[in-house]
């Protein structure tokens, strides 16, 4: 069934409209068998959009879903090897653990014995125990009910499993162990993951590689550090956590120059080819106080407050120059001398920035 040199699942200029409303526009990607992919954007980017086209919930107004190599956008739903893990769960509450799991397998007319067998199987895989079988889903945690509904997704050996922000109405701790467990199950059955979310955190601890949609396009295709280190602009920058960021022109052939405020700094990359931008540096790269001795790109500022994040402490200053709020991080263990509303030095190695055009 598939094409020599084709992806697994690819979309070739897809977009979906719905009247004069464009939620998709022209996207095409390749994501590849085995692959732990996911979508993340902003409210309105197209996110669910899109996987509702891949499980075949809708079809596209133009562009091809390909799957092996052929085209299935006319595929229904029930025809397509996928399955889909919701929000909601939507587990079947008058049913036992062991009838939602077993649920596709009955559909398909697989045998009561068989049947068991898998779903024990699937109980183990996911660490349930095996007399959980006749529970009600009800008397389960949000935990357990999320692993009940991932083993009725694998019941029928999909290949592809999609996620419609399954770990968002869970508390962060269940929510960090169960990205380490969807992990670990990925790695297990090595079967195709398409997550969808809006979490930064879920899709860097989970991901071979993230997409970026807004507004229907797709914006960045990478690895987890290709997205955080090397975003393509600035949109992409501060979707992916806290940054930095300035104003900037060229000046030099490694310098640029910040419109506001005229202020010079040295980047790591020949400008050729640049003209204006934003210089992006995060605030775990930042330094401050001592730290910035010998440093080319420092500023003056006032410690306006500082906020203990776990293992770190975030400050924020206000600089002099351009009355702009900087971001600082540094480990717990390394406190500062200075105290709010000290006049501190902050700054960054060129290497640590990251300048993107307009």
């Amino acid at each position: 069934m598939s094409a020599s040199g084709s992806s697994f699942l690819e979309l070739k200029g897809v977009t979906k409209k719905f009247g004069d409303f464009t939620a998709l526009d022209s996207v095409s990607l390749k994501i590849e068998e085995g692959e732990f992919f996911t979508l993340v954007g902003p409210s309105g980017s197209g996110k669910t959009t899109m996987i509702r086209l891949l499980v075949g919930m809708d079809a596209p107004t133009s562009g091809d879903l390909c799957l092996q190599g052929e085209v299935i956008n006319d595929v229904p739903a029930n025809k397509r090897p996928t399955c889909m893990v919701f929000q909601s769960l939507a587990l079947f509450p008058h049913k036992s653990v062991g009838g939602n799991i077993e649920f596709p397998l009955k559909i398909a007319g697989v045998p009561a014995d068989e049947r068991r067998k898998r779903a024990d199987q699937l109980l183990e895989q996911l660490r349930l125990p095996l007399n959980y079988y006749d529970r009600s889903p009800n008397q389960c945690s949000g935990g357990e009910r999320q692993r009940i509904a991932l083993a009725r997704a694998l019941a029928f050996d999909p290949q592809i499993l999609f996620f419609d922000e399954p770990l968002s109405a869970l508390d962060y701790r269940l929510r960090k162990t169960l990205e380490k467990e969807l992990k670990d199950i990925h790695r297990e059955t090595g079967k195709t993951f398409v997550y969808i979310t809006h979490s930064l955190e879920e899709a860097m601890v989970m991901s071979d590689r993230i997409g970026i949609l807004r507004d229907g396009r797709m914006i960045q295709v990478g690895t987890p550090d290709d997205i955080y280190n090397r975003p393509k602009d600035k949109f992409v920058a501060q979707f992916m956590g806290e940054v930095n960021t300035i104003d900037v022109r060229r000046k030099t052939k490694t310098t640029v120059e910040c419109e506001k405020t005229g202020a010079s700094f040295k980047v790591a990359k020949d400008l050729e080819g640049f003209s204006k931008g934003f210089l992006i540096i995060r605030p775990e790269v930042m330094k401050i106080g001592a730290a910035t001795k010998g440093l080319p790109n420092t500023m003056q500022g006032v410690l306006f407050n500082d906020y203990a994040l776990g293992s770190r402490v975030q400050y924020q200053v206000r600089t002099e120059a351009d009355n702009q709020h900087w971001l600082v991080e540094r480990l717990q263990d390394d406190p500062l001398e200075s105290g709010v509303g000290d006049k501190v030095i902050i700054g960054w190695r060129p290497a640590d920035s990251i300048l993107v055009s307009a």
